[in-house]
Formats: structure tokens, C-alpha cells, sequence
């Protein structure tokens, strides 16, 4: 660990950084959007917006990459971000904000592209998986730090917007003037949607279904606080349970994928994170029932990104597995950028105890199809290391690295067993 940190740390504390100003305008926008008197609706497509931009862009970036270099495309973009993060309380008209939305989920993508493939670049085969840990720990870390300062800031004011800005201008700096130098680019061509399709209906369905309570949990979870009456403080020990429950969960789940038919393990965590939802929704007005509910959820949905691309994996040839990730982060997309819509309406039309009530449908969903799927092929043999913890707004590279991690720890137990 202690070689990793030499040689990233400037990489590690930059993403640190840029993930508090990430996590901040996120919750705050759910949080303000209410205060300026949009209505959940709008405030959906607001929320939508974001994973619009960071599909186009998790597609564009790499040609720009290629185009003009890492340190260009990361310095343009992450200016970009810092900008629109200034004029969101100059602009306080939902379509305005929709804008700004997708140009942030535009830039943000491009930033983790070029960031992760610093990562990597940095890391050898020795020391690659716990680079992808602290990686992971280092973002979450960030997204729940954010939610500290919207409990201590001003949600009515420009502070938190400057704060914002400021974090992602200062986040590139450590980057930039690291020794280390720009690594090579390139990244597989994604598989054809109807190969991965028939590969694994499972994973391509889950990760649609999924796609919408990722983009729950990450744009709404603040609208839905704010509509359902809760304060600022309240607001943010939610969000934060949701990603606690992310980290905390997704090793054990991971390394019990690993022993058992994974297909199970995603009926049962699709399962409880349904269950868990229906509580919510029946007893929502408990806000300590709602913490918990919200480290379930979190606990649940993040290792099923995961669990899905291994699952994935468990049918491909090594060389295959890259190429069906690219696939699988598309698919995710689409749902992510459908998520807030379905969610926005269905809230505004019966109200904001319903935010639960569709993730609920969703995980539920996911269970009984994984639950279908059981009966209709035989389990495969799974090498032990297959699973490897990403998080799902992890660009391509991260999730390729990761694969291909896993595929080499794979390969060599293989090699000692012989």
C-alpha cells in the first residue's frame, strides 16, 4: 500500500477532490432545485442531464484523449466543470441547469478517463489491485465528505457553489505538476450488443434495471429528501449512508460470489435491496429506518455492478472480457439517464415515498429475472478472483483494468495449481 501511495498520491488526492466537488453539486442542486421552487419533475431532468453527458462523453473522450494527450483533455475539462459549477446560482432555471448538467456529466467523464489511465499507468501487476482499492475507498471518501459541507454550509447562498468550483480547480493542480509521466491510451472496441445480449440476458437486463437506481441514489436521493420535508443535515446523513453501505458491502458480497452460483447472490442482494425499499416505502416517516434503508440500498446496488460484469465474465473468454465491459457501461447508461425521469414523474404525480417504491420495482425485478435465469442454463465453473469492485460511475478504463486484473490473479492460481 505504501508503494502505491508514493507514486499515486498526487493522482489519488486530485480525485479525492474532484469527488467532494462532484458529491457536493449533486446533493445541492437536489437541495436548491426545491428551495428555488422547481418542481420534482424538473428537477428529474435535471438529474437526467448528468448521465446523458457522461454517456457522450465516456464515447468521445478516448478520441480526444488520443487527439491531443491526457494533459490537455483532463486541464480543458476539469476548467469546464469548475466554470459551470460558478454559474449554476446565476442560472436558477431548470433548463439552464439541465445544460450545465450535461456538460458537467460530459466533462467528468473525460477527467475519470484520463485519470484512471494515470492510475493504471502507475501501478504494476504487484500492486494494480490495491491501487483499484484505495482507488474505490478514495472515492467514496470523497462523495460522503461532500455531504459534511452541505450540512455545515448554506444551501440558499453561492457559498457552496464557490467551495464547489474551488475543489475541482484545486483537484487538477497535484495532477498536473506530478512527475509521473502520461501513460499510452487505448482501450477495446465494445462488443456487439446483440453478442452480449445472448451472452448473458441476465447481466444486459440487470444492468439496465440497475442504471435506474444508480441514478437514484446518486441525483435524486437529494429531491426526494427535500420533497419528503427533511433538512439539510438530514439530507446529508442519507446520501452518506447510501455510499457507506457501497463500500462496506461490496468485498463480502464479492468474495462470497466468488464460492457460490453468482446468479443466486444476485437474486438474494436484488432481493434485499427490494425488500429493504418496500420498508422504506411503508415506513418512510421513520428517519432512522431511513438510514438504514439507505446503507441497505447503497450496500446492495453498487456490489451488483460489479457482481454483473463477473457474472458476465464467467461466460466470456479472457480476451472477450474487456470488449463486453464497454457494452455493459452503455447499456448501464441508458438506464441511468432513464432512472430520474421514470422516478421524477411517478414522485410528482403520487408522491415522494414513491421514490422508494420504484427502486423497489426495479430491484425486484432484477431477483425474479436472475431467479428465471437459474432454470434456464446450468451454472459454470468459477475461478476464484473473478469479481472485481468498481463503482458504476467508474469510466471504461477503470472497469477494463479491473477485468483484466482479475483475469491475470485467475491465470496465475491456474498456473500454481499445476
Amino acid at each position: 500500500m505504501v508503494q502505491v501511495l508514493s507514486r499515486s498520491w498526487a493522482l489519488l488526492l486530485g480525485m479525492m477532490l474532484l469527488m467532494v466537488g462532484n458529491g457536493l453539486q449533486g446533493t445541492l442542486l437536489g437541495v436548491r432545485g426545491g428551495i428555488e421552487g422547481f418542481s420534482t419533475f424538473e428537477m428529474s431532468f435535471v438529474m437526467s442531464a448528468y448521465f446523458a453527458g457522461f454517456l457522450v462523453g465516456s464515447r468521445v473522450a478516448p478520441q480526444m484523449i488520443r487527439r491531443v494527450g491526457h494533459v490537455r483533455v483532463f486541464a480543458a475539462l476539469a476548467s469546464f466543470v469548475s466554470a459551470i459549477l460558478i454559474l449554476y446560482p446565476a442560472f436558477t432555471n431548470p433548463v439552464a441547469w439541465a445544460c450545465g448538467r450535461i456538460a458537467i456529466g460530459f466533462c467528468f467523464s473525460g477527467v475519470y478517463v484520463a485519470a484512471e489511465s494515470w492510475l493504471n499507468n502507475s501501478a504494476d501487476n504487484s500492486n494494480r489491485g490495491k491501487a483499484l482499492s484505495i482507488y474505490m475507498i478514495v472515492q467514496m471518501f470523497g462523495i460522503v465528505s461532500a455531504q459534511a459541507l452541505l450540512a455545515i454550509g448554506d444551501a440558499t447562498g453561492y457559498a457552496l457553489f464557490i467551495v464547489s468550483s474551488v475543489l475541482v480547480s484545486i483537484s487538477f493542480a497535484p495532477i498536473l505538476l506530478s512527475v509521473a509521466p502520461t501513460p499510452a491510451f487505448e482501450t477495446a472496441k465494445p462488443m456487439p450488443l446483440r453478442t452480449l445480449i445472448e451472452t448473458s440476458p441476465l447481466s444486459c437486463l440487470g444492468m439496465f434495471l440497475l442504471g435506474g437506481v444508480f441514478s437514484a441514489q446518486f441525483g435524486m436521493s437529494a429531491v426526494y429528501g427535500t420533497a419528503a420535508g427533511l433538512s439539510v443535515t438530514q439530507i446529508s446523513l442519507f446520501v452518506s449512508s447510501i455510499y457507506i453501505g457501497a463500500l462496506l458491502m461490496q468485498y463480502p458480497i464479492g468474495l462470497f460470489s466468488d464460492r457460490v452460483d453468482r446468479r443466486l447472490v444476485i437474486l438474494v442482494v436484488a432481493l434485499l435491496g427490494g425488500l429493504a425499499s418496500v420498508v422504506a416505502f411503508l415506513n418512510g416517516e421513520y428517519f432512522g429506518a431511513l438510514l438504514i434503508v439507505a446503507f441497505i440500498i447503497g450496500g446492495t446496488s453498487n456490489p451488483l455492478y460489479s457482481l454483473l460484469i463477473a457474472y458476465t465474465n464467467d461466460y466470456l473468454e479472457a480476451d472477450d472480457m474487456a470488449a463486453a465491459c464497454g457494452g455493459l457501461i452503455f447499456i448501464n447508461g441508458v438506464g441511468a439517464i432513464s432512472g430520474p425521469l421514470i422516478i421524477g414523474w411517478v414522485m410528482d404525480q403520487y408522491g415522494p415515498e414513491f421514490f422508494f417504491m420504484v427502486i423497489a420495482v426495479l430491484m425486484l425485478t432484477m431477483a425474479a429475472y436472475a431467479g428465471f435465469r437459474m432454470t434456464q442454463r446450468t451454472r459454470v465453473g468459477i475461478d476464484d478472483g473473478a469479481y472485481a469492485p468498481v463503482m458504476p460511475n467508474a469510466s471504461l478504463v477503470a472497469v477494463e483494468v479491473a477485468s483484466e486484473y482479475y483475469i491475470e490473479i485467475s491465470l496465475e492460481s491456474e498456473i500454481n495449481d499445476t
